[in-house]
């Protein structure tokens, strides 16, 4: 029942704080949670109380927009709209490990 939702939600919740990723706030983005670390952010669907299905890794934009991960010529880039920028040493991995322990903590 709710009662169950609600404990398995706290239990996922826990998990994510443990890891030391915090939810930011985002009102530009109201479908989604933006799960982020140390700059380096995952977005998860809003699905009703709980979380939907957990989109690919990136960063925040000097928007406050979501710069995606992307591989180009071998090479990882972040995307957003209208600006791209290459990923310094160590970001693409920052983020990609963020979104395999997101994934991890909300299954």
């Amino acid at each position: 029942g709710p009662e169950q939702m609600t404990n398995e939600l706290i239990l996922k919740l826990e998990r994510i704080a443990a890891a030391g990723i915090q939810i930011i706030p985002t009102p530009e983005v109201p479908t989604h949670f933006v799960f982020e670390r140390d700059g380096c952010v995952v977005l998860v669907e809003r699905r009703g109380e709980g979380f939907g299905a957990v989109g690919s890794p990136g960063m925040l934009s000097s928007h406050g927009g979501f710069a995606a991960l992307v591989e180009q010529n071998g090479r990882p880039w972040f995307i957003a709209k209208g600006e791209k920028r290459e990923a310094q040493p160590g970001e693409a991995e920052a983020a990609r490990r963020l979104f395999n322990e997101v994934k991890g903590a909300l299954r």
